[in-house]
């Protein structure tokens, strides 16, 4: 059992970034409803609770609240569970204990400057490192305005004159602004005094850790039955695949579909590593005549979506059957990549979330498929899902590329996907990257691609005139996918991409740059 921190989920999209932040400490720590019952919240032996941010008002007919026993809940030793309430969370625990919470005169979204007022005296000092001055993300429309009995102010900035409050008697702090989020400077040092310096732990949680449990666990749950995978290229199933397959080496069997909507090079591409690299049971399957057919003329992006994971759905079965043939009956478990980001945006898991966008590997498979789930990454980002690749020799073109939608290249033609459409969105951000790696600046940036829109616009190419479509190229820099901010390339860099796409990819002839970031924005155009 490792050392744990719960954190309850009030709703909020930054929800597991909090998670992230905790495990980046060394520190292990799981999500749970804000419904949770305090029995199942004891009954896990918690260092430390961290009550989440969530979209509604305290005041609310339907706001979620604190179970008050939480706040008197006990360690094994007698001592008090410390509680870290951010956002919502300090204004639920405010609410509960008798302060007052109100609408904001001015709400406050973006960074603000952070003046530490006390830092504790002898006692554990949340702030302990934290430069006063030091910038802070606020995200919220009420403020506490009253404090309950017992507690008191430790920061404030300009539009919140509480910013932060602790309790002179329990280890309850609570901070009004955002400590996960990457805008707030010191924020990962503010989650480790908590969970090092106020909860008291030591730190036993590692990616490598990580790893070994869940090959042991992996093996215990599958015995000697089989599984399968739907591997696309990318690496989330990449890396699960090759996780997988060091538990259970012939007893996973992957499925590789063509949808049509790949990337340039990535069919050959993962039949090469995974064939020939780590030589598995790869099936593969081009069905490109069948998915663009049933996407002829579609244009609304959530029927995208739903289309292409119909289709998949249908192809997965098929091959499925062809290895229940060689295996004489069917696998028994399925498993899927399923990160984090995938789950929170698509559906409310473990709170109250907001949907964003589906995702058609996200809560779409019909129950006629009947196998048992195996998702050994729901509970990690990206980036740790990377640092497990590379302790598993997932190769670096691989485990080091950007994310890809599952609907592919579908989602980054806005409007009808056509033959044509593809291959000229297809160069173009095979052009986009190219240049990016040449220049060094693949791995400076999270994600990277070309969008083609569904516009024309007049151009000029030598004496001629042109009508021809507009291409979009998007950048982000981000620690997770869950904020963004769009990357600042070079100007030089970005003129050279859009001189080699206008020349080299006959049909384009003007480019552009997304300069929004996320949020507002989403990373995806759709």
């Amino acid at each position: 059992m490792h050392e744990t921190i719960l954190i309850l989920d009030f709703g909020s999209q930054y929800t597991q970034l909090i998670a992230r932040r905790v495990r980046e400490t060394g520190v292990y720590s799981e999500i749970l409803p804000c419904t949770v019952g305090v029995d199942e919240v004891a009954k896990r032996d918690p260092h430390g609770l961290i009550l989440s941010g969530g979209p509604c008002s305290v005041y609310d007919a339907e706001a979620p609240q604190l179970a008050p026993d939480l706040l008197e809940l006990r360690r094994d030793d007698g001592s008090l569970v410390p509680v870290l309430g951010i956002c919502y969370g300090l204004q639920a625990m405010a609410h509960e204990l008798g302060g007052r919470v109100e609408r904001a005169d001015r709400r406050e979204f973006g960074r603000a400057r952070i003046e530490v007022v006390d830092g504790g005296g002898d006692d554990p000092d949340l702030f302990a490192e934290v430069p006063d001055g030091s910038t802070v993300w606020m995200s919220h429309s009420d403020h506490l305005t009253d404090l309950p009995d017992g507690y008191e102010v430790i920061a404030r900035t300009d539009n919140a004159p509480v910013a932060a409050v602790r309790n002179t008697t329990a280890p309850h702090y609570g901070v009004q602004f955002h400590p996960e989020v990457v805008h707030t400077d010191f924020g990962r040092q503010v989650l480790e005094n908590f969970a090092y310096d106020i909860c008291g732990c030591r730190g036993d949680w590692t990616p490598a850790s990580f790893v070994e449990e869940q090959v042991d666990a992996i093996r215990e749950q599958v015995g000697d039955r089989h599984v399968i995978l739907g591997l696309s290229g990318g690496v989330d199933s990449s890396v699960a695949a090759a996780l997988l397959h060091r538990a259970l080496g012939d007893q996973l069997h992957c499925i590789f579909v063509n949808n049509g909507l790949l990337r340039k090079g990535g069919w050959t591409q993962v039949q090469d590593t995974f064939r020939g690299h780590f030589n598995m049971d790869l099936r593969t399957q081009d069905a490109t005549d069948r998915f663009l057919a049933r996407l002829d003329g579609v244009t609304d992006p959530e029927e995208k979506r739903t289309i292409v994971g119909n289709t998949f759905i249908e192809v997965f079965e098929e091959q499925t059957e062809a290895i229940a043939d060689d295996l004489g009956h069917r696998p028994e478990f399925l498993a899927q990549g399923t990160l984090y980001p995938d789950l929170i945006e698509s559906v409310s898991f473990k709170g109250p979330s907001a949907t964003i966008k589906t995702h058609h590997n996200v809560g779409g498979l019909p129950e006629q498929l009947d196998f048992e789930l195996i998702e050994p990454f729901r509970e990690l980002f990206k980036d740790e899902v990377r640092e497990i690749g590379r302790l598993l020799d997932v190769p670096e073109p691989i485990v080091g590329r950007h994310p890809f939608p599952g609907p592919g290249l579908a989602i980054r033609i806005l409007g009808a996907v056509t033959r044509d459409r593809l291959a000229l969105l297809r160069e173009a951000d095979a052009i986009f990257i190219e240049e990016l790696r040449a220049n060094d600046l693949y791995d400076e940036v999270w994600q990277a691609f070309a969008v083609l829109l569904p516009v024309q616009t007049v151009g000029v190419m030598g004496d001629e005139r042109t009508y021809e479509n507009v291409c979009a190229l998007r950048a982000v820099t981000s620690v997770d996918g869950m904020t963004a901010d769009w990357a600042h390339l070079p100007q030089d860099f970005l003129g050279h991409v859009s001189n080699r796409i206008v020349n080299e990819v006959r049909g384009i002839n003007r480019v552009t740059y997304d300069i929004s970031s996320k949020p507002p924005a989403t990373i995806e155009w759709e």
